[in-house]
């Protein structure tokens, strides 16, 4: 993998910076975005370079992929990693932080990948890796909006692997399950400030305790990022990859009984494991 140049979204912290640093492990130049470069010192630690960008803004993008390009010359691979997830009860949500929620999750990722695209057709090579969840084939109460943009994310990945694989050009998408970052309790915290009061109050206090405990170190309620990581470089390495990647706590079981059990029976599966998984 000497030569080639990745970009990373999202990586200074849990499955950004880990995929960062198994990348460079392989001999890529890595470039990693945050909103704030000050939050990649690891990754410069690690060999890595970073880049302010923040993926909800256009002219942030823009400049980012063009300074990538003006020193590199390519971008190889794009990580489509950052990402957060917008819970609470879908009649409490504004509809400014729903449009957010996809700013982010989905319209960010689709415009770094118009970005990257030209680039990777002229020399007929280049991965799009987009993080999605198993929450892109499967549902929670209270994560609507999150949800959404994530099955939006594989349909968008699902086309755009047609329309760009005869040029050459491969779309992965990860599925992580419950893996132990900050993204339980930032999802927790914003369940709390959108839905803890009102009708769905009960419930609500203890999806939320649920979401934060997947945060915690050591947790037995979600893997490292670091499984994330290997699937993408198992991706990047194999002759063939796989479309989709399920990895993490949860994720390939649940996803399986998603596939084969009717809607309502699964609803009730949810309701069961909710207490222990999200």
């Amino acid at each position: 993998m000497e030569g080639r140049v990745a970009l990373i979204t999202g990586a200074s912290s849990g499955i950004g910076a880990a995929t960062a640093r198994r990348l460079l492990d392989l001999g890529y130049t890595v470039y990693g975005t945050a909103r704030s470069i000050e939050r990649l010192d690891r990754l410069v630690t690690d060999g890595g370079r970073p880049l302010a960008m923040d993926v909800a803004d256009d002219a942030s993008r823009r400049a980012g992929v063009a300074a990538v390009l003006a020193e590199a010359g390519r971008i190889d691979v794009l990580v489509n990693n950052a990402g957060y997830g917008s819970y609470g009860v879908i009649e409490d949500v504004p509809v400014a932080e729903a449009r957010a929620q996809f700013d982010v999750n989905l319209f960010g990722a689709a415009e770094l990948i118009r970005l990257v695209l030209p680039q990777m057709r002229e020399r007929g090579a280049g991965t799009i890796v987009n993080i999605s969840s198993m929450g892109g084939r499967l549902y929670t109460p209270y994560g609507g909006w999150y949800h959404a943009s994530k099955y939006a994310l594989e349909a968008l990945s699902d086309c755009l692997r047609m329309e760009v694989g005869p040029f050459g050009i491969d779309v992965v998408i990860i599925e992580p399950g419950a893996i132990r970052t900050q993204w339980g309790a930032i999802a927790g915290e914003r369940l709390r400030t959108a839905s803890a009061q009102g009708p769905y109050a009960g419930q609500v206090a203890t999806t939320a305790d649920n979401l934060e405990a997947g945060s915690r170190p050591n947790t037995l309620l979600a893997s490292p990022p670091t499984v994330v990581a290997d699937a993408v470089a198992t991706a990047l390495t194999a002759r063939r990859p796989r479309t989709r990647y399920p990895v993490g706590v949860g994720a390939k079981p649940l996803i399986l009984l998603r596939t084969i059990l009717p809607d309502r029976v699964f609803d009730q599966v949810i309701r069961l494991v909710i207490g222990s998984l999200f």
